[in-house]
């Protein structure tokens, strides 16, 4: 604790990232792998999608030198533009990797810049992975060290965290001193933003974006001899006292470089947000038990969690809103008995069988739940009722996706981008990555 007021957790993290070699991390690039996995599943899966194509539009006049790959699309962009929309398309379809302690979606800002600063500047793949497990390290760190206030205050912890863990890996991949890695935290810190309200929009893919492209700049600042406060982050007016409550300084720099927050990384077996996941996997498990009584149910009732409800007792009014919706997980998993990409789909979402069932369903508040669980109860129109409770849903840490139900994520993904990419190719070359000299031929387009 006195080492961190002395020196400030800027420096801290400086000393650690700056002093860290493969060999330090080796133990972790499997899950660093799965995780790297899973961003290409979900920006495969979002690569045409109306909002990438717009802010393609949008960056393409002003891109410098095409060095990077947008990911699913032939197009290159310079590193920050690309940056800013592999973070959109990873972060569109709530398909995303999850720190559970926190709910962030580690990848999509620090897998995105360094891919395109890797691919920008010929790094090697094991140099790739080093700078990616210690980027999440930083951003879910930051954000242990701030939750559960900072996002019940309304950030987007994803993007206000992501742009840290963003500039520590892009210092790390460019060789920064340990003041330059300091210094790039720092600025990033005055670069941090995005709100849950916008959480049912486009406009929250925009500040993943933003994480992901603001890093990558500030450790490009940094590395000109731009300076920063080390204490940005934990000072008296930095940070995290501007955007919350005072931070838990155990949680930021405590047991740094024994421990590693990737090994607590998750992923979805649902594009919806991961507080609903324990909600679908109830109802699966109580339509087998109705026997195909589904017409017959008079009420539904969801019982969970403060941020279960916070987040998903809401109306819904486009696909967006049913990725986060209580009323729309339990109807179309009961009735339809799935949960993919489709059954977030429009067509889907204002079917009227499913906009009925939905009328159904209520959701109520159990302080006795944990986040991340689930108890539903029907209530049949004779009266009977059947009720299930799920504590861990599947992909949690007690009931994970293998790396082959991560594999097929990417294939099943890729198919509805509608991509032109050597999928095969891609998931040798992650699980490959340590191995690869130069990360290039991992972003092209074809074999």
């Amino acid at each position: 604790m006195r080492q961190v007021e002395a020196q400030g957790a800027g420096t801290i993290f400086g000393d650690l990232i700056a002093g860290t070699v493969w060999a330090d991390v080796a133990a972790q690039s499997h899950e660093a792998k799965r995780s790297m996995l899973n961003f290409f599943a979900t920006a495969l899966g979002s690569a045409n999608d109306p909002a990438v194509t717009a802010a393609l539009r949008t960056l393409l006049p002003f891109s410098g030198a095409a060095t990077s790959t947008i990911i699913g699309r032939t197009e290159r962009l310079d590193a920050m533009c690309a940056s800013f929309l592999n973070a959109i398309s990873a972060n569109l379809l709530d398909f995303d990797d999850t720190h559970l302690d926190t709910i962030i979606h580690p990848a999509a800002p620090v897998a995105a810049p360094v891919l395109a600063l890797a691919q920008a500047r010929g790094f090697s793949g094991q140099a790739v992975l080093t700078a990616f497990i210690l980027g999440v390290e930083v951003e879910c760190r930051v954000g242990n060290a701030v939750s559960p206030g900072h996002y019940a205050r309304g950030w987007h912890i994803t993007s206000t965290c992501g742009v840290f863990g963003a500039a520590a890996a892009c210092a790390k991949l460019l060789g920064l001193s340990a003041d330059q890695i300091s210094n790039a935290i720092g600025i990033a810190a005055s670069q941090s933003a995005g709100i849950v309200e916008n959480l049912p929009s486009a406009a929250k893919n925009v500040s993943v974006g933003n994480a992901a492209r603001n890093g990558l700049f500030a450790a490009l600042l940094a590395a000109e001899g731009y300076s920063a406060s080390p204490r940005a982050i934990e000072g008296t007016l930095g940070w995290a006292r501007a955007m919350g409550d005072e931070p838990d300084m155990a949680q930021l720099t405590g047991g740094l470089g024994k421990t590693w927050e990737i090994a607590k990384n998750t992923y979805k077996p649902y594009p919806a947000g991961i507080v609903f996941h324990a909600v679908i996997d109830a109802c699966f498990e109580l339509r087998a038990s109705l026997n195909q009584r589904i017409d017959s149910i008079a009420s539904i009732t969801v019982q969970g969690s403060a941020l279960l409800l916070a987040r998903g007792d809401r109306p819904v009014r486009n696909e967006r809103d049913a990725r986060v919706s209580i009323h729309h997980c339990a109807a179309c998993a009961l009735l339809l008995g799935a949960a993919g990409v489709t059954e977030f789909a429009d067509a889907t979402v204002f079917r009227p069988d499913i906009v009925s069932l939905r009328q159904k369903v209520r959701a109520m508040p159990d302080a006795s739940l944990p986040d991340g669980a689930a108890r539903v109860i029907i209530q049949l129109t004779s009266g009977e009722t059947f009720e299930k409770l799920v504590m861990e849903a599947k992909g949690s840490l007690a009931d994970p996706l293998s790396d082959r139900d991560v594999e097929a994520k990417v294939r099943d993904c890729a198919r509805l981008g509608g991509t032109g990419w050597d999928i095969d190719r891609i998931i040798d070359g992650v699980w490959r990555l340590d191995t690869l000299a130069d990360v290039a031929s991992l972003m092209r387009v074809h074999g």
